[in-house]
């Protein structure tokens, strides 16, 4: 009869083990107090990161790999169950059947499972994984959370005159000052939390004709962070167009790009239309007004 072994999901970012153990019976003699021999049974998953003692991973396939210390008698399969409640740092049935395979000698079973969209945007999953060989004893719980949105951020662009020549452009997350409202900053990811943030700078248009900015025009200037706040000035410009590519990544690889067009005039005034990704060969559309920021202060996501 075909016993179930439930595995709620963790993983690092290329893949992550988590063993389960098979009990053996203590030989005849031996002492309570003495260590009971263990079998392995060992499930990986592709693609998830640790961050804080829990784990996430991103919405959609992940290779699923379970190991068995011997040849598996009949089959082996997994269930990905609903994704549900609400992990963000500040329903619904779409559970997944996860086919498994296995290798020459059955003792290693792999097969590709879909994470979400169901649910909060920041929801737990667990993988129940059956077997022919599995004790009823043998209950590995592993919980794993998806994270489904990438990060935010609502960037403000000034310029101040330098000491000599020229102009300053600078980039600040701004903070929340709504009444009602505790003071935040307007950056950060509520879910597997900010990895990293880059500001690209350019002095012509990255995107008038392709849409990998680095292939089109050689940046002029980046800054680069791993966490809050985002802070980035640049060295001393002359009145001229600038446009910049605003990145932040999450944990689990989610991202989100704001563009920036910036008008800087000779006396340090600045225009700046902020645009956003489109179809090629013109990838990046612009807004036909101007703003002091780029990017939004509520996290965005699109489930």
């Amino acid at each position: 009869m075909k016993k179930l072994l439930l595995v709620l999901l963790v993983v690092t970012l290329a893949s992550f083990l988590f063993v389960g153990c098979l009990p053996t019976t203590p030989a005849e003699g031996e002492g309570e107090g003495e260590g009971e021999g263990e079998v392995g049974v060992t499930v990986e998953i592709e693609g998830a990161v640790v961050v804080d003692e829990k784990t996430y991973l991103s919405i959609g396939n992940h290779t699923i790999t379970v190991t068995f210390p011997a040849p598996v008698v009949g089959g082996v399969g997994a269930y990905i169950t609903n994704c549900s409640g609400d992990y963000r740092n500040r329903g619904g049935d779409c559970g997944h059947e996860v086919v498994l395979f296995p290798n020459a000698d059955r003792t290693v079973w792999t097969g590709s499972g879909e994470f979400g969209p169901c649910g909060e945007d920041c929801c737990a999953s667990y993988v129940e994984v059956w077997s022919g060989e599995c004790e009823d004893e043998v209950c590995i719980w592993f919980p794993v959370i998806v994270d489904f949105c990438p990060p935010f951020a609502e960037i403000e662009i000034t310029a101040d005159a330098c000491e000599c020549e020229g102009c300053e452009i600078t980039f600040e997350n701004i903070t929340n000052t709504e009444d009602c409202l505790p003071d935040e900053e307007c950056c950060g990811d509520e879910c597997s939390g900010l990895a990293s943030w880059s500001v690209v700078l350019y002095d012509g248009d990255p995107f008038d004709e392709c849409c990998d900015p680095n292939v089109c025009e050689e940046p002029i200037g980046s800054c680069s962070g791993t966490e809050c706040p985002i802070s980035c000035v640049t060295e001393c410009l002359g009145p001229d167009t600038y446009y910049a590519v605003v990145t932040l990544v999450d944990n689990v690889g989610n991202e989100i790009v704001y563009y920036a067009r910036i008008v800087l005039g000779e006396d340090c005034s600045i225009e700046v239309t902020e645009g956003w990704s489109t179809s090629a060969p013109e990838c990046v559309s612009w807004n036909s007004g101007t703003s002091d920021t780029i990017g939004e202060c509520d996290p965005f996501c699109c489930f």
